[in-house]
């Protein structure tokens, strides 16, 4: 009877979605990615430069991407992951997590 009474409210297993599959992007794909990404929504940007962070989104490691977009000039951090081997990023997922690190001070990043 009480399963019965579970089913009707919608509280049966076979209802539930499966979890998305989440993977690291490394600098190079998530840069590559995005680029697609800003391209298709026509965004203006002048370039994109992609580093690890060392933090991680339900034990994902995230991907910074910094994109100036030229007005000031104005740099939007950008942290990605894949999610279903598509990109995803703290602006379509507010969860995951993009705060100020000192990523990449370390490093010389050239972009061409």
């Amino acid at each position: 009877m009480l399963v019965a009474g579970l089913a009707a409210a919608g509280c049966g297993g076979g209802s539930s979605r499966a979890a998305p599959k989440l993977a690291a992007a490394v600098p190079a794909v998530a840069k590559r990615l995005l680029e697609r990404q800003l391209d298709a929504s026509k965004l203006d940007y002048t370039w994109i430069a992609c580093v690890n962070v060392g933090r991680t989104y339900r034990h994902v490691p995230i991907t910074r991407c910094n994109v100036d977009f030229g007005v000031d000039p104005h740099v939007e951090a950008y942290c990605v992951l894949l999610e279903n081997g598509k990109l995803a990023t703290n602006h379509t997922d507010p969860n995951i997590p993009c705060r100020h690190d000192g990523a990449g001070w370390d490093r010389t990043t050239i972009t061409t």
